[in-house]
């Protein structure tokens, strides 16, 4: 992995931010290519099967959200990382749901990029050699954390990427106490209160999806974390 170069596609319509980005990923040893709005983004992005996106929200032509809502009904797995001007928590949230895997707000440090891009594609590159159990029955709910598949009766509803993520954590560890810090640290790249804010939303969310078996609970551990119970 330390031999591979990093092949980024980086998606921003800002043209002097994105050669100022291009020209130090290139100085560190990446391989860059550049794209200046989402349907450009888009196309690069399955000609050349990047190892990591990363890609601006506010964008002409398509807007990084509705780029990445297409990959992902094509590819789940490509780490993806939005950089953004907004700070609100339902956008970054939003982003979240549609399968982004990180974020950072404008304006950034390229030592934090490069950080976050290097840790993105070694997680990538690690899940893709574990073969970790992916199928899990909780309560008359079936969840295969590899399509992302929860199933209940025969009706089938598909999780966003980080829905799929923090639930499979909830099932390894099924009555033990997911620790929020080490899901915030893992997922988000950091545990500030800003991210906790977001984990507690995807709480609630999963404990609405798992709602048709009164036996399910999703527990708040007060200071700790969270426990999935199945009376």
């Amino acid at each position: 992995m330390e031999n591979k170069k990093i092949n980024v596609l980086l998606v921003e319509d800002e043209q002097t931010l994105a050669m100022i980005i291009k020209d130090t990923l290139e100085e560190k040893n990446f391989i860059i290519r550049t794209a200046f709005n989402g349907e450009e983004g888009l196309r690069l992005f399955f000609e050349h099967r990047p190892d990591v996106m990363v890609a601006d929200v506010m964008m002409p032509r398509m807007d990084g959200f509705e780029m990445v809502r297409r990959i992902r009904q094509i590819d789940k797995k490509t780490p993806v990382l939005f950089l953004t001007a907004r700070s609100a928590i339902n956008d970054v949230v939003e982003g979240f749901e549609l399968g982004a895997n990180d974020y950072l707000k404008k304006p950034f440090g390229m030592q934090e990029l490069i950080v976050r891009i290097k840790a993105l594609v070694g997680k990538a590159f690690n899940n893709a050699e574990e073969e970790k159990s992916s199928k899990f029955e909780i309560g008359n709910y079936l969840f295969d954390s590899t399509t992302q598949i929860l199933t209940f009766a025969g009706v089938r509803q598909e999780l966003s990427h980080r829905e799929a993520e923090i639930l499979h954590r909830l099932c390894e560890n099924r009555n033990q106490v997911v620790n929020a810090q080490d899901v915030l640290l893992d997922l988000w790249g950091d545990d500030s209160f800003f991210n906790s804010r977001s984990l507690h939303v995807f709480m609630t969310k999963l404990r609405h999806k798992l709602s048709q078996d009164e036996r399910i609970r999703i527990v708040n551990v007060r200071g700790i974390g969270y426990k999935l119970i199945v009376n």
